[in-house]
Formats: structure tokens, sequence, C-alpha cells
């Protein structure tokens, strides 16, 4: 059988037989069970020993996952920071990593408090010009880190030629694709080594899941994984692997229409007089050709003052002021003091993460019904 089209996939997997459980339910069941029985020593024949190793409702959303991102393998972490930090475990002691400066603010501090710790030699560049990546390559680099498109700047990096800079050099190429999803952008066709999810955001949807995916066609790389997830305990629970794989059916959907309400927003925002700067990879015209077949539901944008930007986040109504992103509701999030409160600031004020600087991650309303209330709480006064 040929591969289905991704929407298929969403809520199939890769379906290469007759696809039915035990009991034959069109749900998937929630294995909520930590142990599973053996027949005699050294023999299950289920498989499945202790669900920290491994479980079957976790099994079935790594499946999909896996078969989203093209990937061999995927494995769920109990968070996307559980995720990042089991791939930081592949390197050693003086291993240098370059990333993208337009980076998750945790993740800047989990190099911070324990990658350096750790021996790694961490360079922040900007990745969306590749000659900055090329002139921080060192004899001991190991891995290329990227966010594409950035958090919360929106930079675009160009996956291919950051594969072909790592191949050239011998060093792995790894990608957070939680932005745009397996849905619109996937990086191991574009020459990635590893693929890594938020799986709290867009995958799972609803703003209701804490979750993380490793996905890679490298079955070493894919081992090693596995077994520092056995290892340190940060594997994905049975409940929140089904909330996930819940989510996931209606992918497809829900980013045509968060994206099509996303780029409404970010027209709307470049006609008001108040802001400043819209950063939406949408509005860019020059992005790497054939990487992304849509541009998503992100969008960050800059006031002309701090007040107007506190004015938004002081009277929303309909939009939440709050972390995350990639639910079915609309959120606004102030970098400066919640993502990135972590990075240092003058880094955040040289990339441009400032107190002027709101990120909005655009859900399922609508579209007309945001822009009212970004309009009335730009004013300052209640929706009419």
């Amino acid at each position: 059988m040929t591969e289905q089209a991704i929407e298929t996939r969403c809520i199939h997997g890769n379906v290469t037989e007759k696809n039915q459980n035990e009991n034959r339910a069109v749900s998937f069941p929630i294995y909520q069970t930590a142990t599973f029985s053996h027949i005699t020593p050294g023999h299950n024949e289920s498989g499945f020993d202790y669900t920290r190793e491994s479980n079957p409702t976790r099994s079935r959303t790594e499946e999909i996952v896996a078969s989203l991102e093209s990937a061999d393998q995927a494995i769920a972490f109990s968070s996307g920071m559980a995720a990042i930090s089991a791939c930081m475990e592949l390197f050693s002691p003086q291993d240098n990593i370059i990333c993208s400066q337009d980076l998750y603010g945790g993740v800047v501090r989990l190099h911070n408090i324990i990658s350096r710790k750790n021996g790694l030699d961490i360079s922040y560049v900007d990745t969306s010009n590749i000659e900055n990546i090329e002139k921080a390559v060192t004899p001991r680099t190991r891995a290329i880190y990227i966010e594409t498109p950035g958090n919360p700047m929106m930079c675009v990096t160009d996956i291919r030629l950051c594969s072909r800079i790592a191949k050239r050099f011998g060093a792995l190429l790894i990608v957070d694709n939680t932005f745009l999803s397996p849905y619109f952008q996937n990086p191991l066709k574009l020459g990635a080594d590893i693929v890594i999810h938020s799986g709290s955001k867009f995958l799972s949807g609803h703003n209701d899941t804490i979750a993380g995916f490793v996905c890679t066609n490298n079955k070493e790389i894919g081992e090693k994984l596995r077994l520092i997830s056995k290892t340190t305990g940060a594997a994905l629970s049975p409940f929140d692997s089904w909330l996930v794989m819940r989510g996931i059916k209606t992918l497809s959907v829900r980013m045509e229409r968060q994206q099509e309400n996303a780029r409404k927003i970010a027209e709307w925002l470049l006609s008001q007089k108040e802001i400043a700067t819209v950063y939406y990879p949408g509005l860019d015209s020059k992005l790497p050709e054939g990487q992304m077949s849509g541009t998503g539901s992100m969008i960050s944008f800059e006031t002309e003052s701090e007040a107007a930007a506190l004015a938004i986040l002081k009277n929303v109504k309909l939009i939440t002021f709050a972390e995350s992103l990639g639910g079915t509701e609309t959120l606004i999030t102030y970098p400066m003091v919640q993502t990135h409160a972590d990075v240092p600031e003058e880094v955040r004020e040289r990339i441009g993460i400032n107190a002027r600087l709101l990120r909005l991650s655009v859900g399922l309303e609508n579209a007309d019904d945001i822009i009212s209330d970004l309009k009335a709480a730009l004013r300052g006064k209640l929706s009419t």
C-alpha cells in the first residue's frame, strides 16, 4: 500500500494492514498500568515489561508521530524540555553545539545551567544567515541546533543548507519543528538527523497536555535516546500519550484554520499605526524554496511603545494572556518576562526581545473577533 496523505496519517498512522487492537476499540485504549505480567522467565508474549520502558499507548502515539515526520522512530518524552535534555546527552564534554540565537528561553536556561556544567560548549549565532554558521564551526563542533521559525522573532533558517554544512563537518543537524508541526514542515526530508517537538503545542493542540518527541531515521541515535529515556525516567505517561494521540487526529484541520486566521491578523497588524513591526513568516517573500508547505500561526509584533504593549496585555478579553502556544485558544505572551526571562538582558535587546515585543499564538476563534479584541485592547477600552 502506498503512503497515505498526512491528513489520513494524523488519524491512522501508516496503515500497512488491518489496524485493530485486541478488543476492536475505535479509540486506542489507555493502558494505565505500571507493569505487565510474564508467562515464563525471559518470555513476555506482549513485548511489554514496565511502563517506564514501554507501554502500548505510548508506542502507538510514537508510531503516529514517526509517520507524520517520515521517521523510522519517534521517542515520546514527558515534556519538550525532557526531549531536548535527552538530545544533549548524546554529546560529551568539550563538544561544541552551534545554536540559533532566536531560541526558546527554556533551552537557553538548560544550556546555561546544565549543558555548560556538563562541559558542553554552546555557541549562539543568527542561523538565518548561513554564513554565520560556517564561521562558527570549530573542530569540536558536533551538532547544529536550530529552531525554524525561531522563537520569538520568527527567523527562518534554511534546513537544506544547514544539513550540507553539518554533513561536511561530520556534525548532526537537530531541528526543533514545534512551530510548524509535521503538517507544514518535515526536516528529516530536508536533511536533518533529529527532529524535536514540544508535543504540548500543536501536536496535542488543546493546551491540556505536556509532552515531547524526538524523531530520527538514525537507528543508533534512536536506540541511545530510548536508553536515555528508560534510564532517566523521562518517558511520557499512558494518559498523556493518549491525549496527544487524540489531539493529532485534528492536526491538519487545526493547522489550516489557524494559519488562515494568522494571515488575516498579520495583515491587520501591519495596517495599525500603533504597531511598529510584524514578524510573521507568511509576510516574508524570501523563504527557502520548498522547505515549508505553510507558514503557521505564530506571530510576534512590536508596538510603538511599552505603554501600548502593556495596554494590550491588560485589556484583552477574548485572547488569553498566558505562556505556551499551539492550542485551540488564542494566547498572547510577553517574551521579555515570560518565555525568555532567563535570556541575558543584553542578548534579549540585541535580538529584539524588548518591552514592546508581544507574541501571539493564533487559535481557532473567528479571526474578526480576535482582531476586534486586539483593537479594543490597544485602544484601552472594552469591545462594544
